[in-house]
């Protein structure tokens, strides 16, 4: 079973990724950074010479593939619920999470990142607004998890996910680390 992480551009989903795959012992994948490596050159300018199109068939095919791996950490591209054959595939291949983000929590983070294609405009305050009113429903049909990314440490969130696959029976309780809060069955 694979966990796959869904969510807007920058809310944390390579971040958070990485150290959840870790935690497990699994590998994790970031399909844009495999997108990248097999194109041998950045989204960025992928976007700009073929199009948006191109770039999500090209999406689509790589997170087939990778959902076909088995037991990873997959972090997918802010776009990839945009097509239905993406979201069918995460939810086949196992959990899929939504690491929730405001747009304005976002433009926070993401205000001098200029490696984001999307973001490459006027106001881009507008346009996450615009991209969270259009992909919010998408996450949340996706995802068998919400987690709010608001304030908390990558850490914080890495257990909040741990702790809701656990509770759901998807990962063995022996994976989870002892710092990571139980549930205990109650006393009788």
């Amino acid at each position: 079973m694979s966990i796959s992480l869904v969510g807007m551009p920058g809310c944390g989903k390579s971040t958070v990724g990485k150290q959840l795959a870790r935690q497990l012992s699994r590998p994790f994948v970031d399909s844009d950074h495999e997108i990248e490596h097999r194109i041998g050159m950045p989204v960025r300018a992928y976007f700009e010479h073929h199009g948006e199109a191109a770039f999500r068939d090209l999406e689509q095919s790589v997170i087939g593939e990778l959902c076909g791996r088995g037991e990873l950490v997959l972090a997918t591209g802010g776009g990839a619920v945009l097509r239905e054959a993406n979201r069918r595939a995460l939810a086949a291949a196992g959990a899929v999470v939504y690491l929730r983000s405001t747009p304005e929590e976002l433009f926070r983070r993401l205000r001098h990142d200029t490696q984001r294609p999307l973001l490459q405009v006027a106001d881009p305050l507008r346009k996450l607004r615009e991209l969270y009113r259009e992909r919010d429903p998408l996450y949340r049909a996706a995802a068998q998890y919400v987690i709010e990314t608001g304030r908390p440490t990558v850490p914080t969130l890495v257990n909040m996910i741990l702790m809701q696959l656990e509770l759901a029976g998807l990962i063995d309780p022996a994976q989870v680390p002892a710092t990571v809060g139980r549930i205990l069955p109650p006393q009788r």
